[in-house]
């Protein structure tokens, strides 16, 4: 029932027993009113006067995409496998914000600059001297120099032209974004097809081209300075991308299936609160 212009409404025919009357008006609190109507009676409603209703406002703030990505990665930063080996290209969040080309160089950078990044490069050295690879390099402390300095090569370039250049050049995002889910065989898929896919920066699936590219590119550069004699010019090239993508490959896996095991304070980092 609609009121009149002053108000004033009416019901007729109404049967006998109690009633609830509820009255409303676009921008006024709903107020309600109940009795007991008795045969042959008729009711009047005391006066009911509408009161302004609480105007309610939710505002939901959302931090630009650039922020939010600084924040993830300073989660990312502090991933740390048994709390001191370096984690930070591996992102918990499945639907992080893409990094720009500076915050993919100065991931790229931090990674580099680690101590135990410096550290695991000096104990892959000591390995290969002691299989004697790339005997070129000879033994003893000069030796040891060369073979570091030859594994800090391979790092370094691989890091900067895989994870920073070319994903800034291609707009592909250079993490691995762990999955969690599924079948054990579908996440085994997931994982291993992961070292040639990637997340692009507009969100979708493509073909990982950074680091196809990127072992290819950091296996040429290799050969600048390997022993002449263990240099094999394309062979060697193409060998080293095999290897650098099956390396990313089994990396995905332990990532997928170990890792985060034994990696403290995992958390999924949220937008800053307004």
């Amino acid at each position: 029932m609609l009121s009149g212009e002053d108000g004033q409404f009416s019901f007729a025919n109404i049967a006998p027993g109690p009633f609830q009357l509820t009255i409303s008006a676009p921008g006024f609190a709903t107020q309600s009113s109940s009795g007991t109507l008795r045969p042959g009676e008729s009711h009047e409603v005391p006066q009911i006067v509408l009161a302004v209703a609480t105007a309610v406002t939710e505002v939901k703030v959302v931090p630009p995409k650039i922020e939010l990505a600084e924040l993830q990665i300073k989660e990312e930063e502090k991933q740390r496998v048994l709390g001191f080996i370096p984690n930070f290209y591996v992102s918990y969040v499945p639907n992080a914000a893409p990094l720009t080309s500076k915050q993919k160089f100065e991931l790229a950078w931090r990674i580099t600059i680690d101590p135990i990044s410096f550290a695991l490069i000096g104990a892959s050295a000591g390995v290969g001297q002691a299989l004697n690879q790339f005997g070129g390099y000879g033994q003893g402390a000069e030796g040891y120099g060369k073979r570091y300095g030859a594994v800090l090569g391979d790092s370094v370039s691989s890091t900067f032209i895989g994870s920073a250049i070319l994903p800034s050049l291609l707009k592909q995002d250079p993490r691995y974004f762990y999955r969690g889910t599924g079948s054990k065989r579908s996440r085994f898929l997931y994982a291993v097809a992961n070292a040639v896919i990637c997340k692009g920066d507009n969100g979708h699936w493509q073909t990982n081209y950074s680091n196809i590219l990127g072992s290819l590119a950091a296996g040429g550069i290799s050969n600048a300075y390997y022993p002449a004699k263990d240099r094999n010019g394309a062979g060697l090239t193409f060998e080293n991308t095999l290897i650098g993508i099956g390396t990313t490959a089994a990396t995905n896996l332990l990532q997928e299936f170990v890792i985060r095991k034994f990696t403290p304070n995992v958390r999924s980092p949220s937008p800053p609160k307004p």
